[in-house]
């Protein structure tokens, strides 16, 4: 047993303590960007390795916040750890190099540093001191060693070796044997170095004397404490055999593929005993100190000598296998000679590369720079030579490249900009691929999703909207819906509808129309009226909820549609003082006799406003008639003795809606003898206020007209007091010449002369008045204007005045010419309104009350 084995954690504690004291502070070097350091085994946890913030020139303070760590593979134990505060290195658990690191030599632990914002990658080798932490042992605690008795002095007799897991100077370094008088003891070397014991015969045996010999058989490794283990050697004295067995060659070398098959013949071992019968028999064994994984791997056969493949090799975990072989015959006092296999494996590509996402940066916005890191990705191929060498690609068609950062370390950056709403995820399809025969590759994919930019303005669905919405709707009712689109997802593509700001006649279009944000359906807050307003046009604008938001307009136009809600409206004849309407009819008026016009308005538009007259009550349906489209009123015959004097009538007036709305007005017509200048019912009306208002064309149209009309008998009677002065004169210094035409002899001329229907002068029916105006000397030459008036016109100022051409040098009858004594004449010839020119049936109305203000009075006669 050791003579250490028995001591607590608290002596080695000391003596790792002990050791970092004598070794220094642990060594960094740095080599080709690495940085190196050493540390003792056996540490405990949290002792101090490194100082890598400062070694590495990093921010202290900002190691936690970039996420400052070492990337270890999945399932790997964590030796080591990072102080984030401070940036020490430091122990994190009991580190054994002997588990750490199976076969001897140097012990590296690889550690791979990352640190972000930026991303960098840095590599740090820790190298595992030994410490002298196990002490020598022996296969067995009593090992029995058979010596003839003929054995001669100077006989060498190999001892059982003892095994150090410890390295270097604190291996087994040398082995010392209790004071006897028969045995010394030889130290021998190895190609290897290590070291192995032979007893040595120094004094004859006699077994008759002495049967058995005890011995006791100490190993010594280098260490500081040294350490120690012990065997008992019982040294049993036997019989001459006297020949022992002998191999070809102390030693052997074999190399083996590591895919060779389980069966597989190794070696064939040979040994030779120049002895015979059972003295001369050999049995082939793996000698007493034989690691367990040896045996697990190969067996030997004991009669022929043959070495089998038994398990799986790896030459990943082990390239060489030392196989230690003992060959002893079956004689009494065998003695046992030992040989030395060694097995070198050769690689074969029997490992496909690693795939490893050390660190992903996703999602990655759709604006991101070409450049930008996406991941870090380290393959890692555990086959040598060009087994091992890797390269490393993406799939084609990706706007993804790889770039190599160290040895077996890739960053993967974009190439190019992206687009979220071309392709909103990317499969990165990573593919390594060593340069083994036959080639082993390993595909790994990336799932790379593309975060959203505000980057896409809403569109409508439609360049512009027309609605045509039904009159009198009801408020709040729905009367379209809009509709836009953003490519853009979840709170970029989120869209709140509004109404632009501006004004309707006026009034803020808030007013007239609403738009539910979410959903854009789009609501009339008023019932709107045809004759009011026929269209109007509103600004909808679509807005996201990103940053900076973007909106898009869309124009929608509204168009009212009529709907027949207002009855014809009757202006003329209207009745006086709520009685109905009368008219004088004279009883010698012919068959077609004017009687008056029934006109009517309707605020309505198309067939809605088109108006059709029919006579609906009558006295006599023989005697009158109406037209049904001008509603003019005429008689069918002459009047008879036995008519009635009075005669009712209804007339209707029926527009062309569905349903048809009416309206209808009673006229009482009184059969007279002659006809008085009495008050016509056909001329006085007003409008009702719903007709009167117009829209602005008709009221210019109006000021227009009434504009021109004054300016006309302004110029009249200018005209025609020029011309009355001027008589005047005349007459004043020289009597009226017959060519010449006088106006008013003897009498100033009245501006009443143009208002008043009292002439003084009434030539026979069909026969024109016509006068002329003459002009002083030197003025301009003389007008005739004809005065035409309607049969009705006794009753009637107005009289509408015709120039006329002065009479001719060649006329024969100068006495149809007109003497300043003469007053104008009225012709009883009935003429027809000129209808070559109406108004619009919305503006004919007001055009009537105009003409109503300015050019009639009480006793004129209106005929639509």
């Amino acid at each position: 047993m050791g003579t250490g084995a028995g001591s607590g954690r608290g002596k080695l504690f000391l003596r790792s303590l002990l050791f970092l004291l004598l070794a220094g502070p642990p060594a960094r070097h740095p080599a080709r960007g690495q940085l190196r350091y050493a540390v003792p085994e056996e540490l405990e946890h949290g002792a101090f390795v490194a100082n890598l913030g400062e070694d590495l020139g990093l921010d202290v303070s900002t190691l936690s916040a970039r996420r400052f760590r070492i990337v270890s593979r999945a399932g790997a134990r964590q030796h080591l750890e990072v102080n984030l505060e401070n940036g020490i290195l430091f122990v994190n658990e009991r580190i054994d190099r002997e588990e750490v690191c199976e076969a001897g030599g140097t012990c590296l632990l690889h550690l791979q540093l990352l640190v972000e914002s930026p991303l960098e990658l840095y590599r740090v080798e820790v190298e595992v001191l030994d410490i002298n932490d196990h002490a020598p042992t022996f296969p067995w605690q009593e090992y029995v060693l058979e010596v003839a008795e003929s054995a001669v002095l100077g006989a060498r007799f190999p001892l059982e070796s003892a095994q150090d897991p410890d390295v270097g100077t604190n291996s087994v370094h040398t082995y010392r044997l209790s004071p006897n008088g028969f045995f010394s003891l030889e130290v021998q070397t190895r190609s290897d170095a290590s070291k192995f014991a032979e007893l040595v015969l120094e004094r004859a045996l006699d077994r008759e004397q002495q049967r058995v010999h005890r011995v006791l058989l100490t190993a010594l490794d280098g260490g500081v404490p040294e350490r120690s283990g012990t065997a008992h050697i019982l040294v049993t004295v036997l019989d001459a055999n006297d020949n022992v067995p002998a191999f070809d060659q102390p030693s052997y070398g074999v190399s083996l593929p590591e895919d060779a098959p389980a069966g597989t013949l190794v070696i064939q071992l040979n040994a030779t005993d120049l002895d015979e019968g059972p003295n001369g028999e050999i049995e082939y064994s793996f000698s007493g100190h034989a690691p367990a994984r040896v045996r697990e791997l190969f067996h030997i056969e004991p009669r022929s000598g043959q070495v089998l493949l038994k398990g799986r090799l790896d030459y990943e975990r082990a390239s060489l296998h030392e196989l230690y072989v003992q060959a002893k015959d079956r004689g009494p006092s065998a003695v046992a000679v030992h040989c030395r296999v060694l097995v070198h494996l050769l690689d074969v590509n029997d490992n496909a590369p690693e795939v490893t996402l050390t660190s992903v940066s996703t999602p990655v916005l759709e604006d991101a720079p070409p450049g930008t890191v996406i991941a870090v990705i380290s393959v890692l191929d555990r086959d040598s030579g060009d087994n091992g060498r890797v390269s490393c690609e993406v799939g084609p068609n990706v706007p993804f490249e790889l770039r190599s950062s160290f040895r077996n370390y890739y960053t993967l950056v974009t190439t190019q900009a992206l687009d979220r709403e071309v392709v909103p995820e990317y499969n990165v399809s990573i593919t390594a691929r060593d340069m083994g025969s036959p080639a082993l590759l390993t595909r790994s994919t990336l799932t790379v999703p593309v975060s959203d930019v505000n980057d896409n303005a809403p569109r409508f669905l439609q360049p512009s909207y027309s609605v045509y919405v039904m009159e009198n709707n009801a408020p709040g009712a729905s009367i379209c819906s809009v509709s836009a689109l953003d490519p853009d997802c979840q709170q970029n593509a989120y869209l709140s509808y509004s109404i632009a700001d501006g004004h309707i006649h006026g009034m803020p279009v808030g007013t007239y129309v609403s738009i539910n944000s979410d959903s854009g359906h789009m609501y009339a807050l008023r019932s709107l009226d045809y004759e009011q307003i026929r269209s109007f046009q509103i600004q909808v604008q679509a807005q996201d909820a990103g940053f900076p938001p973007l909106s898009a307009n869309v124009t929608v136009h509204i168009f009212v549609l009529d709907q027949n809600d207002n009855a014809p409206v009757i202006v003329s004849p209207m009745p006086r003082n709520g009685s109905v309407a009368t008219e004088l009819v004279p009883r010698s008026a012919r068959p077609g006799y004017l009687v008056g016009t029934v006109s009517a308005v309707d605020a309505d538009a198309g067939l809605n406003s088109r108006l059709s007259y029919q006579l609906l009550q009558a006295t006599d349906f023989t005697l009158f008639s109406v037209a049904p489209d001008s509603g003019e009123l005429r008689t069918l015959r002459s009047f008879l003795e036995q008519d009635a004097s009075q005669q009712q009538l209804v007339v209707q007036v029926r527009d062309g809606g569905q349903p048809a709305l009416s309206a209808t007005v009673s006229l009482l017509l009184s059969v007279v003898e002659t006809m008085p200048q009495t008050l016509s019912d056909f001329s006085e009306f007003s409008l009702p206020p719903e007709v009167s208002s117009s829209s602005p064309l008709t009221l210019y149209l109006l000021v227009s007209l009434g504009s021109i009309s004054f300016t006309f008998l302004l110029a009249i009677l200018i005209l025609t007091a020029i011309r009355c002065r001027g008589e005047r004169r005349s007459r004043q210094g020289d009597s009226c010449s017959p060519p010449r035409c006088h106006c008013c002899p003897g009498s100033r001329p009245s501006s009443d002369g143009l208002k008043t229907s009292n002439l003084t002068a009434q030539p026979p029916a069909g026969t024109a008045a016509s006068t002329c105006l003459d002009v002083p000397a030197g003025g301009p030459p003389g007008y005739c204007y004809k005065v035409c008036l309607g049969p009705e016109s006794a009753q009637s100022d107005f009289m509408f005045l015709k120039p006329c051409s002065p009479p001719r040098n060649n006329e024969k009858d100068p006495g149809k010419r007109s003497w300043p004594d003469q007053h104008l004449q009225v012709s009883k010839e009935a003429k027809q309104p000129n209808t070559d020119w109406l108004p619009p049936s919305t503006q004919r109305s007001a055009l009537k009350r105009y003409q109503i203000q300015h050019w009639g009075n009480r006793g004129s006669r209106w005929k639509g």
